[in-house]
């Protein structure tokens, strides 16, 4: 198996340091709903443990919730509203949100604010050996005591100096050090320490629960571009300063980010997210998880309306191979699709590369209703394509329909429908379908006349 590693910006590949395999994932800031971006990077590592497991490789998968930071003090100041009560909202509606969309828990969901005395001692530690030190109740990080920061992000120091020097902090000894415990501030939640009441800075608290819960060094550390730096490359600045354990992580995997058309992300702070709570209300669980898989998951996706439409019939295709009636059994030859496993293997090896390996699933469907026709004992192959979209988190159950309309004008175009097919407009009737297909609803032709079902 393949994986691209940012740390060495190439694919390499995957031999596990540790049984299990120990998969770091960076979770979300809890002061506001899930959205589509925070789904997107949560299934991609949830199938590259589903992945890994279905090849036979145990896997403990790691995802943290930041319950305490600037963005949730302010939010809920903002709102009037206990901070501790606002992220105690937002972790259950992440839970949710990510159960709505057949995600498997990970084996730990480790907290900040339960964590605080795993993260003093790792400061305290990193204080000790002079990699930190205190100023005025905070502790810093001494970036240019270490001569290889920067080897994740290919930043060099100077330039975040530069960069640190716009937003300057008398207290640092050099702009470019960043806190690691940042001290007491009127209305701000607060912990007992050895340097004084305060808090942590973002970036220990990965470290310490990492370390807590898989080790000094971890096999998969994963998160979102958007993570590279400043997180993760002070992630392992403080952890390999403490540890002297290098590479703190063998594997830097980072998603791409959810876009909302141009070159805009979709994120809580631009307030252009769409949440996962409204995603479900328009579209079933498997068609948003086949949204998300038919781009890499290095490369950005697109929130498109049109793509998840085209996800919804996409899904339900493969729903009709699985439940096509099996008309050779006892009678026609058994249909293999050994071959199509093993290009469905061979894709997710390379780079859990999941648009080729929906190529091979949809060929498979394709396959299941030519060998139908033909009279072919289909029911093998049909257990093969369930096997592989279950790898994918995808169910083919038939969703409960969220949709309003009115049946009466479901009707009406279908008779519309009719209409233009039989004076020939075709153009006119593909529109009807492409409309109701929108609508959330699907049409089938038969010798009978014309029926539907909402998708």
């Amino acid at each position: 198996m393949q994986l691209y590693n940012t740390l060495t910006r190439q694919k390499e590949e995957f031999k596990q340091i540790s049984d299990p395999v120990r998969m770091y994932v960076c979770g979300v800031t809890t002061y506001d709903e899930p959205h589509l971006g925070h789904a997107l990077a949560t299934v991609i590592f949830e199938v590259l443990q589903s992945y890994m497991q279905y090849r036979g490789i145990n896997v403990k998968r790691v995802q943290n919730f930041t319950d305490v930071d600037d963005k949730i003090i302010d939010r809920a100041a903002e709102n009037g509203v206990d901070w501790f009560d606002l992220t105690q909202e937002h972790v259950a509606s992440f839970f949710e949100a990510m159960d709505g969309l057949n995600v498997k828990r990970a084996d730990v969901h480790p907290r900040v604010t339960e964590e605080i005395d795993h993260i003093i001692a790792l400061i305290d530690e990193l204080v000790n050996s002079g990699a930190a030190y205190e100023a005025g109740g905070s502790v810093y990080y001494r970036v240019r005591r270490n001569e290889q920061y920067g080897k994740l992000s290919g930043r060099t120091v100077d330039g975040v100096a530069e960069l640190a020097r716009l937003e300057p902090d008398l207290l640092k000894e050099k702009p470019e050090d960043f806190a690691l415990w940042k001290a007491w501030k009127p209305g701000e939640p607060s912990w007992d320490s050895p340097w004084g009441p305060g808090r942590p800075g973002w970036h220990i608290e990965c470290s310490a629960m990492a370390r807590r819960y898989l080790g000094d060094q971890v096999d998969i550390h994963g998160g979102g571009l958007d993570l590279v730096f400043p997180h993760h490359e002070n992630e392992v600045a403080q952890s390999e300063s403490a540890t002297g354990v290098v590479p703190f992580a063998r594997f830097w995997v980072h998603n791409g980010l959810l876009r909302m058309g141009g070159d805009q992300k979709m994120s809580k702070s631009l307030g252009n997210f769409v949440t996962v709570r409204d995603a479900l209300k328009t579209y079933s669980t498997d068609a948003i998880r086949m949204w998300v898989f038919q781009s890499h998951y290095r490369s950005p996706a697109t929130y498109d309306v049109e793509n998840l439409v085209a996800a919804e019939r996409a899904v339900r295709r493969l729903r009709q191979a699985a439940e096509a009636v099996n008309a050779g059994v006892g009678t026609g030859e058994a249909y293999d699709a050994d071959h199509v496993r093993q290009r469905f293997v061979e894709a997710m090896d390379d780079d859990l590369n999941t648009p080729r390996a929906l190529a091979a699933i949809f060929d498979l469907a394709r396959e299941i209703f030519t060998e139908q026709a033909k009279g072919s004992d289909i029911s093998d192959a049909q257990a093969t394509l369930r096997e592989l979209v279950g790898v994918l988190g995808l169910t083919l159950e038939e969703p409960e329909s969220n949709d309003t309309t009115d049946d009466a004008k479901i009707e009406e175009l279908i008779e519309k429908r009719q209409s233009a097919r039989q004076d020939r407009d075709y153009s006119t009737a593909d529109e009807i379908r492409d409309q109701l297909a929108e609508m959330g609803v699907e049409i089938m032709d038969t010798p009978q006349g014309t029926t539907w079902r909402r998708a």
